[in-house]
């Protein structure tokens, strides 16, 4: 009698590791925690049946560790579709997800808003990692330290392209990747735009992808031919809004625009010389940076962006190397420099070239 309850038992507990059909479809990944644990849950009251409380425990036990499992593995993998995601920017957490059992919707449908970052984001949309631990920079102006080169896009405005009338100008700014660094918009007046053209005072803001300002250029309504060489432009550029960290100022010339850049205390830094024409006929436009000393250190390029973009829209597109170690204030006054380039250069009124050799 002894010996075939030992064999009941035994048979029992062999019951319990045969492997049972698993369902095809799980709803969720608590599905499978659930189908595992019922697995058990007869083992677990034909004990009970037989008055073995310790086999229910152990059951029990048993349940508890198969939902610790799979949670645990869902974690791992969310974290690794997370560094998937950071590292190639391409592969997004929603598409790593579909390959857990049950998850099928996107991430905020299934309760992992909270788990995304601010920076997976950015990402997403194609923006450029934020740099970290840069002592001694004004906010926002952490991306210049890892730049020694910038791609500004003008938008087309459709309106300004067909009517000729005057819009606000708005840029992308990008790195060489084709990543966003900053967005850039003009923040004028219409009486202004269509009054004064080109010549028209503006202030330009400077946004980075959180929507925060980060850099703001002022330029005044001045003159910029050299028959008035007490009236010529400048800009002054602050960053954050309000504190000043250079200026860039036209310098008087009659053959080639000349510029200085200075920084917030009115020292010269460096120089700009541009070309006797800035006409662009199938071929870039170059504005030279240069050390006080006259080293080419740099260089400010309108780049030939097609015949019909050239002939019907003002929208250019530009570029700007500097030195990786220059400081990132001078690199912003830089970045206010093509900005003035644009609108005394390269900016239509009307829609109708107005360009002129020398600076007459």
């Amino acid at each position: 009698m002894v010996r075939s309850t030992t064999v009941q038992l035994a048979q029992q507990q062999e019951e319990r590791f045969v492997r049972r059909p698993m369902i095809r479809e799980f709803g969720s990944i608590v599905s499978i925690a659930e189908s595992a644990s019922g697995m058990d849950g007869k083992s677990g009251d034909s004990s009970v049946k037989d008055g073995c409380d310790r086999e229910g425990a152990r059951a029990q036990q048993h349940q508890y560790r198969t939902r610790f499992l799979l949670r645990f593995l869902e974690e791992k993998m969310f974290d690794l579709s997370r560094q998937l995601h950071i590292r190639q920017g391409k592969a997004t957490i929603r598409r790593m997800l579909r390959y857990i059992p049950g998850v099928r919707k996107s991430a905020k449908a299934k309760g992992y808003e909270h788990l995304v970052t601010d920076e997976e984001r950015r990402l997403v949309g194609g923006w450029m990692p934020i740099p970290q631990g840069i002592p001694n920079c004004p906010p926002g102006l952490e991306y210049l330290t890892a730049i020694d080169q910038l791609l500004v896009h003008q938008k087309v405005e459709l309106l300004e392209a067909f009517t000729g009338f005057e819009t606000a100008n708005k840029y992308t700014v990008k790195n060489t990747l084709g990543q966003k660094v900053y967005w850039a918009m003009e923040d004028t007046g219409c009486c202004n735009r269509m009054c004064c053209g080109a010549a028209r005072a503006f202030d330009m803001k400077i946004l980075d992808t959180y929507q925060n300002e980060v850099l703001h250029f002022n330029r005044p309504l001045r003159c910029s031919s050299c028959w008035f060489p007490c009236c010529l432009q400048t800009m002054e550029v602050t960053a954050p809004p309000g504190n000043v960290i250079g200026y860039v100022e036209q310098d008087w010339s009659i053959l080639t625009p000349q510029f200085s850049i200075k920084n917030q205390n009115g020292e010269t830094v460096l120089k700009i010389s541009g070309p006797f024409c800035t006409f662009s006929i199938c071929g870039d436009v170059e504005f030279e940076v240069l050390s006080t000393n006259g080293t080419q250190v740099g260089k400010i390029s309108k780049q030939w962006s097609g015949l019909g973009r050239e002939m019907f829209t003002d929208a250019d597109h530009f570029g700007i190397n500097f030195p990786m170690d220059l400081d990132v204030r001078v690199k912003a006054t830089l970045l206010g420099a093509l900005f003035l380039i644009d609108y005394m250069f390269f900016e239509k009124s009307g829609n109708k070239e107005q360009d002129r050799p020398g600076m007459f």
